[in-house]
């Protein structure tokens, strides 16, 4: 496509160092600790200049939600291009979601103050469009990934691809903010490692709706390491 010119480079460059601020604002300081004029100070732009770029504080909020979520479809459809059975390729979507928890801290922390804040309503029209896209291709990937094991004959025919959807993104929703929110649980059960009991119970459910193989008839720790070597070997995960 056509370059861009200086001034839009310009205007891209301020909008990232705004965006940048107020995510470090918004882990530090909540929700409520993210103000406009608060931005301001800290980049020091003005007010108006700000709400060039940004409508509302909650479409300010959304547009971290947006870069958040364009580094997560990044990883997922890696993870959907796996070489393997359903199941090793549903298990490939956990370590994308792992490595994104890893080396995108901010994103992934402030990714669930958002969502949690419930802010889209009050974004821009354009804002709210782009996030639904977004998460429509995350939810898809995973959609498709079940579709595939049931066409394969590795899942029973009547199982409905969105509501196993929906148990593993519930069931990795609470661990993530029991990990994120809850340390004092953790410390109390002695759980070093949640994102390994994470995937644990999850495979634990999986075998309950018949996901084949089964734990029992394979080894999916072998599966995980070759996930991170050859789809994300470069992102260097710790197994």
């Amino acid at each position: 496509m056509g370059t861009i010119t200086r001034k839009q480079r310009e205007i891209r460059e301020r909008e990232q160092r705004l965006l940048q601020v107020a995510r470090k604002m918004l882990i530090e300081n909540g929700y409520a600790g993210l103000s406009m004029d608060q931005l301001a100070e800290a980049t020091e732009y003005s007010k108006g200049t700000i709400y060039q770029h940004f409508s509302t504080k909650e479409d300010l909020v959304t547009a971290l939600a947006i870069e958040s979520m364009e580094r997560r479809v990044e990883l997922f459809l890696r993870a959907e291009q796996f070489a393997g059975c359903s199941r090793e390729r549903m298990l490939a979507i956990g370590v994308a979601d792992e490595i994104f928890g890893r080396l995108e801290t901010h994103h992934y922390r402030s990714e669930f103050i958002i969502k949690l804040a419930n802010l889209r309503d009050r974004a821009s029209p354009e804002r709210r469009d782009a996030l639904d896209q977004l998460e429509s291709v995350c939810f898809g990937c995973v959609v498709r990934i079940v579709q595939s094991g049931i066409d394969a004959g590795e899942l029973p025919k009547e199982i409905d691809p969105r509501e196993l959807v929906y148990s593993v993104f519930t069931m990795a929703l609470g661990t993530h903010m029991t990990a994120l929110h809850y340390c004092p649980m953790l410390k109390e059960f002695e759980i070093h490692d949640p994102i390994r009991v994470l995937l644990t119970g999850i495979n634990i459910m999986l075998d309950g709706f018949g996901w084949r193989p089964l734990r029992s008839e394979w080894d999916y720790g072998v599966s995980y390491q070759r996930i991170s070597a050859e789809i994300f070997g470069e992102e260097t995960v710790s197994p």
